[in-house]
């Protein structure tokens, strides 16, 4: 079965950095686009970011466009996002998430994807 594990998260400083990966196994990864969402407290689940299934074309939500870098290394089935310039709003868990449909650009849409990670926790102080 396909099994995505996120790990990175953490507590950093506003202006801080990360970086978040995403393991998958359970599925031929590099015919699917991947994605990173993330979830505050008592908000709904966000788009953050998504890669397309060859890594050539990349879409960021405008909150994060500038300070996220999302890649991919198909060789490893493993889909990172560099966070940069951390700001407290930025405070959420954050998933990764499989493509329902393989060789797509990415959606930022959670309907459109089929598997999910546990999440990771990321923590942002003022």
């Amino acid at each position: 079965q396909v099994q995505l594990v996120e790990s990175g998260g953490g507590l950093v400083q506003a202006g801080g950095s990360l970086g978040l990966s995403c393991a998958a196994s359970g599925l031929t990864f590099s015919s699917y686009a991947m994605a990173w969402f993330r979830q505050a407290p008592g908000k709904e689940r966000e788009f953050a970011a998504a890669i397309s299934w060859s890594g050539g074309s990349t879409k960021y939500a405008d909150s994060v466009k500038g300070r996220f870098t999302i890649s991919r290394d198909n060789a490893k089935n493993t889909v990172y996002l560099k966070v940069n310039s951390l700001k407290p709003e930025d405070t959420a868990v954050y998933y990764c998430a499989v493509d329902r449909r393989p060789y797509r650009t990415g959606s930022f849409y959670t309907e459109e994807y089929d598997y999910w990670g546990q999440g990771t926790q990321v923590t942002v102080s003022s």
